[in-house]
């Protein structure tokens, strides 16, 4: 499946930057674009709503500048994530100053999109649904979006449970337009190892977060970088949605990451403080990693980071072709 035209030509590799919470701020995305991968945020970073406006104006501006000095090497496009659940009460606020500013791409997730895709449609927009499994791909389609993100086992923050290798294969059998995966891809060898499964883009969130750019704590970068699979714990405890999130950072919270919690009564995808098991600042405290922090070794910059997975990513068609 050709990609849709806004990314054509404008990707270094086949990658976009996931939106992460609190992580992912204009600094990162800006260098994701400027470095050649789709850089991406989630709307509810930007508080309160004014700093959205703000946001958007900071990295429409730059990125024009960016492609006036290098116009044989423009900028990837940029994308905000919305959380289209019920509980978001700033869902229609973000929706709105997404299409006052023309956002390229927007990214709907934990929830159903009817209403934001022919409002994106109307400006020229495209957009990408979240799902984690086969009925909830058909619903997406169903609302008219333009491509799906497959988010498979190992992936960071709210995840799913099937394997990509389940997951594609199932939803190619019914879909042919642009497909991102999601799940553990944290060097190029998984980025082409995710267009041979059948997708046509990576995403990549705990790459990403010990860079310089990154909105992340010292501590939180040390961790990621000392951490490996088997130090990520997938629970719905703090959230109530099924979330993977760092061994160490729940125990500096307070909690035991082995006993199950309780989840709290209401879900919190928001950001806001719940109720049940979450005497810690949960957005604040516990924090959110995928399985392949096991191969990220180095704090450097964004732009070192492309360059790395890009040496990794043409190699590996080297090899494969060998």
């Amino acid at each position: 499946m050709p990609l849709p035209s806004i990314f054509q030509g404008r990707l270094r590799i086949p990658a976009v930057g996931a939106p992460m919470f609190i992580v992912s701020t204009p600094e990162l995305v800006l260098a994701q674009c400027k470095a050649g991968i789709a850089g991406s945020f989630p709307a509810l970073n930007a508080r309160p709503i004014k700093a959205l406006d703000e946001w958007l104006s900071r990295i429409e501006d730059e990125l024009q500048a960016h492609d006036r000095q290098h116009p044989t090497q423009r900028a990837a496009p940029f994308g905000v994530n919305l959380i289209v659940h019920r509980t978001n009460d700033r869902l229609e606020g973000d929706t709105e100053l997404v299409i006052r500013h023309k956002v390229p791409y927007v990214i709907t997730s934990v929830g159903a999109p009817h209403g934001i895709v022919e409002r994106v449609h109307a400006y020229g927009g495209i957009v990408f649904h979240d799902v984690t499994n086969v009925r909830h791909a058909q619903k997406a389609i169903a609302a008219g979006v333009d491509g799906l993100i497959l988010v498979c086992a190992g992936a960071g923050g709210h995840a799913g449970t099937l394997s990509p290798f389940a997951l594609v294969t199932e939803v190619r059998e019914f879909f042919a337009g642009p497909i991102i995966l999601s799940g553990a891809i944290s060097c190029g060898r998984a980025i082409r190892a995710a267009q041979i499964l059948g997708a046509d883009l990576a995403y990549l969130g705990t790459r990403f977060i010990p860079t310089i750019e990154a909105n992340a704590t010292d501590a939180y970068k040390r961790m990621i970088l000392s951490s490996t699979a088997a130090d990520i714990v997938y629970t719905p405890r703090f959230s109530g949605i099924p979330a993977s999130y760092l061994r160490a950072s729940i125990a500096a919270a307070g909690h035991n990451p082995d006993e199950p919690g309780t989840p709290p009564k209401t879900i919190d995808v928001v950001g806001a403080e719940s109720e049940g098991d979450s005497s810690a600042k949960v957005w604040r405290d516990i924090w959110s990693a995928g399985q392949g922090v096991g191969t990220i070794h180095t704090l450097a910059s964004v732009a070192e980071v492309v360059q790395e997975l890009t040496r990794e990513y043409e190699a590996s068609a080297i090899v494969g072709n060998a």
